[in-house]
């Protein structure tokens, strides 16, 4: 993922969870901030050390990455996310974690109606 998809700053991340609006379910929590940048979405990821030890926590953010990759044609431009795994989000595998960002972005509205029309085939 490209430096200019990432959050890393501790302001931006306190911007988005101030400003924001929070969607979750049981393996992640987003906050979502309509941003005026001209990249079309830009993510910040949170993985305690509650989930598990090094290895887990990254393997968690690698398969997060990947779905947002996978569906960034898919994900309203201009927005913000802040993705916060809960510790079940540790015995997920990369389609799992895929499909449950799919539903809490689903939840928050933040899919175009192309991926809407898509599912319902």
């Amino acid at each position: 993922m490209k430096k200019t998809f990432r959050i890393k700053k501790d302001r931006d991340f306190q911007s988005v969870f101030k400003g924001g609006q929070s969607f979750a379910n049981r393996q992640f929590v987003i906050y979502m901030y309509k941003s005026n940048l001209q990249v079309p979405f830009r993510i910040g990821l949170s993985v305690s050390k509650k989930i598990g030890n090094a290895v887990t926590r990254n393997r968690i953010k690698r398969h997060i990455r990947h779905s947002f990759t996978e569906l960034k044609e898919e994900i309203l431009p201009g927005y913000e996310f802040i993705i916060i795994a809960r510790k079940p989000a540790a015995d997920m595998n990369g389609n799992e974690v895929k499909k449950s960002l799919i539903h809490v972005l689903k939840r928050a509205k933040a899919f175009s109606r192309r991926m809407d029309r898509s599912n319902d085939k």
